[in-house]
């Protein structure tokens, strides 16, 4: 029975799944599996990968693995293990083969080969570091440069400068940064003395940023970073649930603004009909705004310092917006009814409420990020709840000024 087990569980565990799955649920698998068989998928994976994977289970099953696994890999991953998640330290490969710039090149390939662990697809590079005496990082050689060199040249007469380094406590945001600006694949992570400590690389910031966008994407809308498709429905549940009531109390709200204008919307029906219009435009708006500086947040295109900058553009934005809209929802309005005075009061709550709409998608995300709360969390209800109130709140009152026009 025990085997049957095994055998059952052995395709979740292939490094190639566990390296493609979610944190939470390739943790798991790691967490409930056979010991023995957990600790060999574990030696599978690139190194951050596993140590990321550590970090999500309990202590015990943790301490676990690491007395399971080979000594090396061991000292690897707790070195890891020591830094915080998502930094330099938690994210880089400290097996960094070592070569001075004085080695013929003939030498260098032929260590390169007896180095099995860069024959894993996951530790594919294109660089190779220089190092001197000091393990100090002198430059770089990139490896196509070595096929067409002369077995007895130097690595260092195809010597490049290293363009930025890192030091363990970068965080994966400021890797991305230094990535992107400098167009490389792979950084040096130094000490406090600039030695060489490991090597991070590109395709673990994008692991790491594939599900932090999936994460966000549903932390926008009141669902759990932790639940994914196939989590217990009795779990589910409780993720959503609060954030469904909390959605209920501000749907009231909004309820309330209609209700307080209830008289005059049963004297004018026509009111009753062009509000979802209004409101419907005000959240879309809303919507742009809020997915443009989140977007902006997450890429560090922007910072709070920006603030001005960001929701002056958001308020000529939605203006300029909402006259377009204004003037094309005017002639609708009018050859349906032909009343100026509905016509006006449909063009101008559409500029008000869109104006405030674009706002208000801009300054949700950056005051959650002011005091120190993730900007995805639930954002988008948030914003559904001020767009609403601003579309409803603008139309009715704007109404009830110019009723006698109606």
């Amino acid at each position: 029975m025990k085997a049957q087990s095994l055998a059952a569980e052995m395709p979740a565990l292939t490094p190639h799944l566990l390296q493609s799955h979610p944190v939470l649920t390739a943790s798991q698998q790691l967490e409930n599996a056979d010991l023995q068989l957990a600790a060999t998928a574990l030696a599978g994976l690139s190194l951050p990968r596993a140590a990321l994977l550590l970090r999500a289970m309990t202590a015990n099953r943790r301490t676990q693995l690491l007395a399971t696994v080979d000594l090396q890999l061991r000292e690897h991953l707790e070195l890891l293990l020591q830094h915080p998640a998502h930094s330099a330290g938690a994210l880089m490969d400290p097996r960094v083969l070592h070569l001075e710039p004085s080695m013929p090149i003939a030498a260098a390939l032929d260590q390169l080969r007896d180095q099995q662990f860069h024959k894993r697809p996951t530790q594919t590079r294109r660089i190779l570091l220089l190092l001197d005496a000091e393990s100090r990082v002198e430059g770089m050689v990139a490896i196509q440069d070595l096929v067409m060199a002369l077995p007895t040249e130097l690595l260092r007469d195809y010597m490049q400068q290293i363009p930025a380094t890192v030091h363990p406590s970068a965080s994966h945001e400021e890797i991305a940064a230094i990535l992107e600006e400098h167009h490389v694949s792979s950084l040096p992570v130094v000490d406090a003395n600039d030695r060489l400590v490991g090597i991070v690389r590109q395709e673990e910031l994008d692991a790491i940023a594939r599900e932090d966008a999936a994460g966000d994407i549903q932390a926008m809308f009141g669902v759990s970073r932790e639940e994914q498709a196939l989590s217990p429905p009795l779990f589910s549940v409780k993720q959503r649930l609060p954030w469904l009531q909390i959605n209920l109390f501000t749907a009231f709200m909004a309820a309330a603004i209609v209700g307080a204008f209830a008289d005059m919307i049963s004297s004018y029906t026509a009111l009753a009909v062009l509000l979802p219009v209004v409101a419907g435009q005000s959240g879309n708006t809303g919507a742009q705004a809020l997915a443009v500086v989140m977007r902006g947040l997450t890429l560090h295109e922007i910072s709070l310092s920006h603030w001005r900058r960001v929701l002056g553009k958001e308020t000529l934005v939605g203006l300029l917006n909402g006259l377009g809209v204004a003037l094309t929802s005017a002639l609708v309005v009018y050859v349906w009814s032909g009343s100026l005075g509905l016509t006006s009061i449909v063009a101008l709550a559409m500029i008000v409420s869109m104006i405030v709409a674009g706002v208000a998608g801009a300054i949700v995300p950056l005051m959650l990020a002011r005091f120190g709360q993730d900007p995805a969390q639930s954002s988008s209800i948030i914003l559904t709840t001020i767009t609403d109130i601003a579309g409803f709140f603008s139309f009715l009152s704007i109404a009830s000024l110019l009723v006698a026009t109606i």
